[in-house]
């Protein structure tokens, strides 16, 4: 598929350090709005794929730059030569909020299983109800330890679907490959093939509709523990 990422947090873009791009932006959202330079100037394609491309977000700028109608606009554009368009939303509720509502046809909450980050994902969607009620939110899980989950010191999935009600797109592990590849400008499932790979592939099919189950975090938990037991089990047997 033919893939743009849409920075639209005005004034603190990142998108271009997470891809390791940020000596190639010459052009950025808010320019190709006011006509200071052509859509296809600011389409940046990304050293990592050839059907990956970057609209960057300006960073001298700051969110009221973009009105809603602009960024429909924008999207609309972008539609006729991607298959998706992926619109990073910045923090918070105010403008750059309600633009990259007003450009989506469809929308992924981001939340980690904390009562702050539940509370927050919770007013988020509120606002998307009223504002935009044919989005069908979905929920990805961010940063998700099972250890932590066994253990009574982390929300479990149930407990955040429970609370959220929305359907679950993806679970994420935490790992500290996340920060490694973002500090290096590579996508973590070029960093390295590891747990967080799979579960991000497994939320982009299930995102494009394939009906495939969620990756399963807690069994390589429970493998381990089994493994450890089995050991433990031998050497007393040895003993």
């Amino acid at each position: 598929h033919r893939v743009v990422l849409v920075d639209a947090d005005i004034g603190l873009r990142n998108l271009d350090l997470t891809l390791g791009m940020e000596t190639d932006i010459y052009y950025d959202l808010v320019q190709v709005i006011e006509g200071e330079c052509t859509l296809e100037d600011a389409l940046i394609q990304t050293k990592h794929s050839p059907n990956l491309y970057l609209l960057a977000a300006a960073q001298d700028r700051d969110k009221m730059a973009v009105s809603t109608y602009d960024m429909k606009e924008l999207v609309s554009c972008l539609k006729e030569s991607f298959d998706y368009v992926l619109i990073d939303c910045p923090a918070g509720i105010e403008q750059g909020f309600k633009n990259a509502l007003a450009g989506a046809d469809q929308a992924i909450v981001v939340a980690t299983p904390e009562i702050s980050s539940i509370r927050d994902a919770d007013r988020a969607i509120a606002l998307m109800e009223k504002q935009r009620r044919n989005l069908a939110p979905h929920l990805i899980i961010n940063r998700y330890n099972p250890a932590l989950v066994e253990r009574g010191e982390m929300l479990d999935v149930d407990d955040i679907w429970n609370i959220l009600g929305l359907p679950i797109l993806g679970v994420l592990p935490e790992t500290e490959d996340v920060l490694i590849a973002s500090n290096r400008g590579i996508p973590v499932v070029l960093h390295r093939k590891h747990e967080i790979t799979s579960a991000f592939e497994r939320s982009a099919r299930r995102l494009i509709g394939e009906e495939i189950p969620l990756h399963d975090l807690h069994s390589s938990t429970s493998l381990w523990k089994w493994i450890k037991g089995l050991v433990s089990t031998s050497r007393q047997a040895a003993i």
